[in-house]
């Protein structure tokens, strides 16, 4: 995959399977080992089994197989379903050919609980894998076992049933439930938008679109909704959390390099992540300007007014949006977005809302001086800055800086000339109860 699509060039895929980790287990799990049962003095029939045990060298890939399919496929449940079955027909399996195997050891046909000696290879394949059916599903109406060996096969093959077969098909229903309501809590469900594009009559390639979407997220377990399943956690330990799964992702951006982690973990609460797929504006030049974008995966093209003709291309680490949302003097767009941004494929970034930005870069003003010399360096190539007019904001804020501080002079001033005026007050006061007291006193003598 390559920003999220499927890459379908055959020479790049050999090229990158060639130089994986798996290539080799693949080519040892292919070597036709069994031929070395042609070697003199090896056993023919009874080697062949253990030449072939380079085959369960493939188990991950089978795994990683059933991983995929089930992610992509409409019917999970079903599929579900399918690999249960074929678990309990290879567990079935197996115990036949032990069954048979013993009965190949002790004599085939020697007593009634052995497999009948028939010419007829399928015949005693047959007999097998019915013989382990009744006994693994707990059936019974097999034949009584007339020694030990037997006796001790059929007692394991029991006990194995109640552990592994009884359990897993008495709680089938159980783990489809749990694993459908595990994905719905995590992945939004492209059920009822296709419902609703049907209502309509509203279907075809947009709606191909919102299931592909869908499945993108499934696959590259992207979780949009992440943030409500963390929601009954404290803010403490949630934003640890968060920060443990994305705190590597922010450091990739330029503008997050610096900060320490503390800070970093109380940013990650603020952050949103969203996923665009290929061919979809994440914004369109004179669209009014809410949050910004910070680049975690994927690539973004600044498209001209055709939608085609790419004039630059982001990449991860990088952010955009924040023109809209910062006051640069001489901006003549305001708070309207200025560029058209495209997602080459599917994107995967962090949103931060306005009044989130804001207060963040009013804690961190070395953050916003950054934001604002990029943002005045991109107005002044797109010709969006009128230089006159941020003089004049430049000056005025000066002009109101100066007066600001001359209303503080004053105001120390004034306040100096109270509180001597205060302090003459008391000693007024102060005098004028030391007489009145004095002359309290002599009227009284």
């Amino acid at each position: 995959l390559e920003d999220g699509i499927l890459v379908r060039d055959v020479s790049r895929t050999r090229r990158r399977y060639l130089g994986s980790g798996t290539f080799p287990w693949d080519v040892l799990a292919v070597l036709p080992t069994e031929l070395l049962c042609l070697l003199p003095g090896v056993p023919r029939v009874p080697g062949v089994p253990a030449a072939r045990a380079n085959r369960c060298l493939r188990v991950p890939r089978l795994f990683e197989a059933f991983d995929r399919c089930e992610t992509r496929t409409g019917w999970p449940n079903v599929f579900r379903m399918a690999k249960l079955m074929l678990y309990l027909l290879l567990g079935i399996h197996w115990h036949g050919c032990l069954y048979f195997a013993l009965s190949a050891h002790l004599g085939l046909g020697a007593d009634p609980w052995v497999c009948p000696s028939s010419a007829r290879p399928l015949r005693r394949y047959l007999h097998s894998f019915y013989f382990s059916t009744l006994v693994l599903a707990m059936v019974g109406d097999t034949p009584a076992p007339q020694r030990e060996e037997e006796f001790l096969f059929l007692t394991a093959g029991f006990l194995l049933a109640v552990l592994g077969f009884a359990t897993i098909t008495g709680s089938i229903s159980t783990v489809i439930v749990n694993l459908s309501s595990a994905s719905t809590a995590l992945y939004p469900d492209a059920g009822p938008v296709r419902r609703y594009l049907r209502a309509w009559g509203v279907g075809g390639r947009l709606a191909g679109r919102v299931v592909r979407w869908h499945q993108h997220l499934r696959a590259q377990r992207k979780l949009p909704a992440e943030w409500d399943a963390l929601q009954q956690l404290p803010r403490g330990l949630r934003a640890e959390v968060a920060a443990s799964v994305h705190l590597e992702a922010l450091r990739r951006v330029g503008l997050f390099r610096s900060w320490e982690r503390g800070v970093l973990r109380q940013l990650v609460l603020r952050l949103r992540p969203q996923v665009f797929g290929p061919g979809e504006f994440v914004c369109r030049r004179g669209d009014v300007g809410r949050e910004m974008y910070f680049i975690r995966e994927g690539r973004l093209a600044v498209v001209a007014e055709d939608g085609v003709t790419q004039l630059a291309v982001l990449g991860e680490g990088l952010y955009f949006g924040e023109i809209s949302l910062i006051n640069i003097k001489g901006n003549t767009a305001g708070n309207r977005r200025t560029a058209n941004i495209l997602s080459i494929g599917y994107s995967d970034l962090f949103c931060l809302g306005k009044e989130d930005l804001a207060e963040v870069l009013a804690e961190f003003p070395a953050a916003r001086a950054a934001m604002e010399a990029k943002g005045r360096e991109l107005l002044l190539r797109m010709g969006r800055l009128d230089t006159g007019a941020e003089a004049a904001a430049l000056a005025a804020e000066a002009e109101a800086q100066r007066r600001l501080q001359g209303l503080e002079v004053a105001l120390e001033g004034l306040q100096t000339r109270a509180a001597r005026l205060l302090a003459q007050l008391e000693a007024s006061a102060l005098r004028m109860a030391l007489r009145v007291q004095r002359l309290e006193g002599r009227q009284q003598r």
